[in-house]
């Protein structure tokens, strides 16, 4: 079933000239709506280009563009429709500590957390959602740290996706799973430090 779902990713976002909008797309959607698969179509994408499918370069700026819009996004709803929002759709334990996470780190330690929140996840949403609703300084405290968050992300995960790409050039399926692999265990990473540091 999960290699039906990767080889229906590959097609759905390879076997059409508009890829790198699909890719934008996702990429902007998940930070607003999480259950889309913005870091497995950057990591398929990757891929591709590895195959000579994609252009790499293109991967990287369509992913970033695409993050970048969905964290403006995400930032605008917390900022506009904040408490509606905060009520509806954070309303369980988990999404609620991690807000409460977010809310704690952007006070105690400043806007860089808009850069390790990337790489957490759930952390995204949580961080630029919270950005907003506590009135975060759009230009000087919240742009310029979503941009590098934006590129390093992008990067990675095309990167990610192209090494398992050349890794294993003839198996996509393969190449997909070694991607995933890596990306796993630095997002546990990430996970295991943000966990240790609430305790």
């Amino acid at each position: 079933m999960l290699v039906a779902f990767f080889q229906g990713l590959i097609d759905v976002l390879t076997a059409s000239s508009w890829t790198y909008l699909l890719l934008l797309g996702i990429c902007a959607g998940d930070a607003v709506l999480p259950l889309l698969p913005s870091e497995s179509a950057l990591i398929v994408c990757g891929i591709q280009a590895a195959r000579g499918e994609l252009s790499l370069g293109w991967v990287i700026f369509f992913g970033a563009l695409g993050a970048l819009i969905g964290d403006n996004a995400s930032y605008a709803l917390g900022r506009y429709v904040g408490k509606p929002i905060t009520d509806r759709f954070f309303s369980g334990e988990r999404a609620r500590s991690r807000l409460e996470w977010a809310h704690r780190f952007l006070k105690e330690r400043g806007s860089y957390i808009l850069i390790i929140a990337r790489f957490i996840p759930g952390g995204r949403t949580a961080a630029t959602f919270t950005s907003g609703l506590v009135h975060l300084r759009w230009l000087t405290q919240f742009f310029p740290y979503v941009v590098v968050a934006a590129i390093f992300w992008a990067t990675f995960g095309a990167l990610i996706g192209y090494l398992g790409g050349r890794t294993f050039e003839a198996q996509p399926i393969l190449a997909l799973l070694l991607a995933f692999g890596i990306a796993a265990a630095i997002g546990g990473l990430a996970e295991l430090i943000r966990r240790r540091r609430m305790s």
